[in-house]
């Protein structure tokens, strides 16, 4: 693609650069100019004007934008129309968007011109919500990098959607029933994702009692919440799962809010333990786990040690002293 200021009367089939003001108006930034643009450019006295022109093996903005969006969206997202270079992707229904990070790198080394912007990976997402954007810059870009755009992007981007519709919340209490807002916190998290509670189980915050909870749970996950914080991976919830006959795979996370969470399953049921601010609506460590289990993509080990960088959610203003510098 040409870049730059011509004669006016030799830009019939250019694309104009910029708006430019006309007797009758105004001309459009993008327009491919016809014989009457040229005829009103210069009858207001525009003897020059800035245009882009296409090389053979150019591919317009429109074109170019629509072709790359096609390739690298996948299940569940749905394509915008290409405006101005630009094609948005929209989520389909609520889920978790999964992103290839290095297809979309790759994506965007091509060529400057070339953009691909996208959520962060995972991230859930409910109906309508952008989940990214592709824009040419440029009213044009070579043929060939769109080619090689699209091979190295294809399908990088997914949405994942629920894999469950309902959970059960087991609750135990050490004297005293537990307040109902842990309930209400965990119905509303898992309502996004079109997840309901199954009715209200509370056990005593005891070994036994709670591992049979565990093997009477009647939804397809299974959350644990504590009236005593789990500090250990011996303590009450995972000893419980683990005599129940299930699993524990994971204790503890590098999020915080949000460290005492601990993973598991009981036979094909992920059990998880939610710790003390899963009581919150405020969005903790918690929340990244529950989304992705419910949506069939349980944390490995190896992702858990990773969500450190990024995982410092929110300072809590009502404990400064463990976290200050003395």
């Amino acid at each position: 693609m040409k870049f730059g200021p011509i004669p006016t009367q030799e830009a019939a089939g250019t694309v104009l650069a910029h708006s430019v003001p006309v007797k009758t108006g105004a001309l459009r930034k993008g327009q491919v100019l016809s014989d009457a643009d040229i005829a009103a450019l210069l009858a207001a006295g525009h003897q020059q004007i800035i245009v882009a022109r296409y090389d053979l093996r150019d591919l317009d903005e429109n074109t170019a934008a629509a072709q790359l969006a096609a390739t690298i969206a996948g299940p569940g997202l749905q394509i915008s129309k290409a405006a101005t270079g630009r094609v948005n992707l929209f989520a389909t229904g609520p889920g978790i968007v999964q992103i290839d990070a290095a297809r979309i790198d790759a994506c965007n080394a091509v060529n400057p011109m070339i953009t691909v912007a996208t959520l962060p990976p995972l991230q859930r997402v409910e109906e309508g919500m952008m989940v990214a954007t592709i824009k040419i810059i440029s009213y044009a870009v070579p043929a060939d990098d769109i080619t090689t755009a699209c091979a190295v992007g294809n399908g990088a981007l997914t949405l994942l959607p629920p894999r469950v519709t309902t959970a059960s919340l087991i609750e135990t209490d050490i004297g005293k029933p537990p307040a109902i807002k842990g309930r209400r916190a965990l119905a509303s998290r898992l309502s996004r994702l079109g997840v309901t509670l199954t009715p209200r189980v509370i056990v005593p915050h005891a070994q036994t009692p709670l591992a049979e909870a565990i093997m009477g749970a009647e939804g397809e996950v299974v959350f644990i919440l504590t009236a005593s914080a789990t500090s250990d991976v011996n303590d009450v919830g995972p000893a419980a799962l683990r005599q129940a006959g299930g699993k524990v795979t994971q204790f503890g996370m590098p999020v915080d809010p949000g460290n005492l969470l601990f993973l598991g399953n009981h036979g094909e049921k992920p059990v998880v333990g939610l710790p003390g601010c899963a009581r919150s609506p405020a969005l903790n460590g918690a929340d990244w786990v529950l989304e992705r289990v419910i949506c069939g993509r349980s944390p490995t080990p190896d992702e858990f040690a990773k969500m450190g960088v990024g995982g410092l959610l929110k300072e809590i203003p009502s404990r400064p002293k463990p976290r200050a510098i003395l």
